[in-house]
């Protein structure tokens, strides 16, 4: 075995999962910068690990316009990365070492179950497969359904491809668009708007939540399950919630302003894509700069929570959200314990939970205050003030990987875009390690001193 082979080996799991996912986006780098992959002049370095690091962390944020800037070689860069990232790199090389038959260990197992597992599986082997399957024909019917739109519009080889990289997008939750305004065009369209917001939903709620609700479906339901999982359960509701009221919140906030002059059925398509694309996705069917303060607050809210674990999204997570209030309503009522459902969450988790929270909050606020002092760092103007506003929105949505920008992302300094990089990976696979170390058999009680109270609150 080489050197390097040794050192590899010598990993901690989650030290792979970064190693794996770095090499991956620095190889896409290196292809985004060749001449063959912009149509004009080649991307600079930093740019091009921008694109990448953007399309494998699955988030959507762009520096260069990928319908325009990037040839069908840059395209299907993008694409790759995408699908990859959405995914998972862990997926691919385990259902890779299965059918070499060469097996997987222990960190190849973590990696699996840390990406996209809530509870351990009997045949690791099927559920990759499930997976793959279950992507390929999701993101199939996806591109079936817009191709009936796109196909009449385009011609069939330009539309049927934009079908696809727009149905392997959104199931992603990527949000890159070949349109320079997103799917802005479309924001009326029933078809283009209920197949996108479904992929979107499908591909955020995590795998083996779909995988469980398909089991209860007539005919397939398990005869020893009579109930989803607290997962799953706290999944959907939680979910179902978010996509609820942001969408309510966002059509009273923008009715009588970005909204004007819509229709009932337009208005209401408008509000139910922001709040749904704003978990991560990444797309919009209407320009956020129009919208006000307070409803950019709501979006940068739904942002924070992002997706569901195991899925193709980031941000805190809705079961983090949901255990978060739990635990408050536990606290608040002088109950040691957090329930859920009449079922205990263990206090690992709830250490979990809260120090996961803890950590995206500081380390969005320390990217917000790089942000500010490399791309503003002038006299409190109006003018700087209202760009807190907009680096803000801006690195929520890189954390949790979902691609919205009110337009900070074009007026970054090159200091600005590797501080977002460094956002996006952080936020695609950092809390993952984080999580990791958290979650690992404790080493002891530690020392324990004599109690002392603090005064709090």
């Amino acid at each position: 075995m080489t050197m390097w082979g040794k050192r590899i080996k010598k990993l901690a799991p989650g030290q792979l999962l970064i190693l794996v996912y770095a090499v991956a986006i620095f190889i896409g780098a290196l292809a985004l910068s060749l001449p063959a992959a912009a149509t004009g002049k080649p991307l600079s370095f930093l740019d091009a690990l921008f694109t990448a690091t953007s399309a494998q962390c699955v988030t959507g944020l762009i520096v260069v316009d990928t319908g325009t800037k990037l040839t069908l070689f840059g395209q299907m860069i993008v694409l790759l990365l995408i699908q990859l990232g959405g995914l998972g790199i862990t997926t691919f090389s385990v259902y890779l070492f299965f059918y070499l038959r060469i097996g997987v260990g222990v960190r190849g197992r973590w990696m699996v179950q840390e990406t996209l597992l809530h509870k351990p599986v009997e045949s690791l082997k099927d559920l990759v497969r499930e997976i793959l399957m279950l992507t390929l024909i999701v993101e199939g019917v996806g591109a079936a359904l817009m191709a009936v739109v796109f196909i009449p519009a385009m011609g069939f080889w330009k539309g049927l491809y934009c079908s696809l990289f727009h149905s392997v997008s959104a199931f992603c939750n990527a949000g890159f668009s070949l349109f320079p305004d997103s799917l802005v065009g479309y924001h009326a369209h029933p078809l283009i708007n209920v197949t996108v917001m479904g992929l979107i939903i499908l591909g955020g709620i995590g795998f083996l939540v779909i995988r469980e609700t398909l089991d209860f479906l007539p005919g397939r339901r398990s005869k020893g399950r009579k109930r989803l999982s607290l997962h799953s359960r706290l999944v959907l509701l939680t979910s179902g919630v978010l996509i609820a009221g942001g969408a309510l919140l966002i059509g009273l906030l923008e009715y009588q302003g970005a909204m004007a002059g819509m229709e009932f059925g337009e208005g209401f398509l408008t509000a139910v894509f922001q709040s749904v694309t704003a978990r991560t996705a990444g797309f919009n069917t209407i320009d956020l700069i129009q919208f006000t303060p307070p409803t950019l607050f709501i979006l940068i809210f739904l942002m924070f929570i992002g997706a569901s674990p195991g899925s193709a999204g980031g941000g805190i997570k809705t079961t983090s959200l949901a255990l978060f209030v739990a635990i408050l309503h536990s606290r608040l009522k002088g109950n040691s314990h957090t329930n859920i459902f009449h079922r205990t969450v263990p206090n690992e988790v709830v250490t979990k939970t809260l120090s996961l929270v803890m950590l995206a909050i500081l380390l969005i606020g320390a990217a917000i205050f790089g942000l500010m002092a490399v791309q503003h760092p002038g006299p409190a103007t109006p003018d700087n003030l209202a760009a807190f506003m907009v680096y803000t929105f801006e690195a929520v949505s890189a954390f949790a990987t979902v691609g919205l920008s009110i337009g900070g992302t074009g007026q970054l300094f090159p200091l600005g875009k590797v501080i977002i990089i460094l956002l996006m990976f952080i936020g695609r696979v950092g809390l993952l390690t984080v999580a990791f170390s958290i979650a690992r058999r404790s080493r002891g009680e530690g020392v324990l001193y004599s109690q002392e109270n603090i005064m709090v609150g």
